[in-house]
């Protein structure tokens, strides 16, 4: 059977026109800078967001971790949000492998951090605290409902950080359908950013890979650091090829994405045994399990998996249904028809 699968946006596979270019590609050695489509790639994505230079990655937990071993040394202190994918859903890699001590702090409905939460997390210049060096920022926000963090917000963090001599790191995992939503530029979302990650394998379709962007300084010691994390990808081109199609043509359609999530959300509000909050802002819905409903998160999955629709549960009770590239009209239709035969 050909599921219909709404578990993520990185189930996505390549386009025919991506397969094409991966065929082709032209590669060299990327751990001696010689594979030209990769470089092609990071000149590409560093351009399109305003920075000096740009790093191709295996992943965007891997650009994030690279962000924070640049940023921080051991025992110094990141803010970031409770509901943040660098503090909830990385592992806990920054205490892990860099020794750096997360401090987390409230993410509001919006996906914001409130400025006073910040101001009252930076620890005082005390021999007995931790030395604050870096906030982090998510956008769009994927726990709070892939909601996108405003230009106006992300640079009053960004004022904030440089009057308290802290850098600022901006996990754009969907930093262009965060774009993409407020119908700005990306390069204005991160335009006081120091270092951004965003990934090409969700959304934008690609198999493989993330960037992580900054100043060529910062880029340098990355580069470095990628290498001790196993990183170093060799005659990679063959997949930065799709990446590259990535940047040219599948950021200017994810307003398609949207649209289909906001379908999808006024369909199954008239679905019983669903109760759903705001609509959504990007690609992501989200909805909660009325209390009659006596079917578990687990028995729900086998159940649309058997009407050909592939779901996953958030949290309990909860599910999350994310809308990409090979979600047409038709399968927001299908997907709504099989929660109705599924919960009726």
């Amino acid at each position: 059977m050909n599921y219909l699968d709404l578990r993520s946006d990185t189930v996505t596979k390549p386009t025919p026109e991506m397969r094409e270019a991966m065929a082709e590609a032209e590669v060299g050695d990327d751990v001696y800078g010689d594979d030209p489509t990769v470089n092609a790639l990071q000149e590409k994505a560093a351009e399109m967001l305003g920075k000096e230079s740009a790093l191709f990655v295996p992943s965007g937990t891997m650009g994030n971790l690279l962000a924070l071993l640049v940023h921080c040394s051991r025992g110094e202190e990141v803010i970031c949000g409770d509901k943040s994918h660098i503090y909830v859903n990385e592992a806990g890699g920054m205490a892990a492998l860099g020794g750096i001590y997360p401090h987390p702090i409230q993410n509001q409905k919006d996906g914001t951090l409130r400025l006073d939460d910040i101001l009252a997390s930076i620890q005082p210049d005390d021999q007995h605290r931790t030395i604050t060096r870096l906030i982090c920022l998510e956008n769009t926000q994927n726990i709070c409902g892939g909601v996108p963090l405003t230009v106006e917000y992300t640079n009053e963090v960004g004022a904030l950080a440089k009057e308290h001599g802290l850098k600022l790191h901006i996990d754009g995992a969907r930093l262009f359908n965060a774009a993409a939503a407020l119908d700005v530029d990306a390069k204005e979302l991160v335009a006081s950013a120091d270092s951004v990650t965003f990934c090409l394998s969700k959304g934008l379709v690609a198999p493989i890979g993330s960037m992580l962007v900054g100043t060529k300084e910062f880029i340098a010691k990355a580069f470095r650091l990628r290498k001790m994390l196993g990183g170093g990808m060799r005659q990679v081109g063959v997949v930065a090829a799709a990446g590259l199609i990535s940047l040219e043509k599948m950021t200017g359609r994810l307003g398609q994405d949207h649209a289909r999530a906001k379908s999808l959300f006024a369909g199954l509000k008239q679905v019983a045994g669903l109760r759903l909050a705001a609509e959504p802002s990007s690609n992501m819905v989200y909805f909660d399990l009325e209390d009659s409903v006596a079917l578990t998160e687990n028995q729900i999955i086998e159940e649309m998996k058997n009407h050909g629709v592939l779901v996953d549960y958030s949290a309990p009770r909860q599910f999350r249904l994310v809308t990409h590239y090979w979600v047409d009209d038709a399968g927001v239709e299908k997907t709504v028809q099989a929660l109705r035969d599924v919960l009726k």
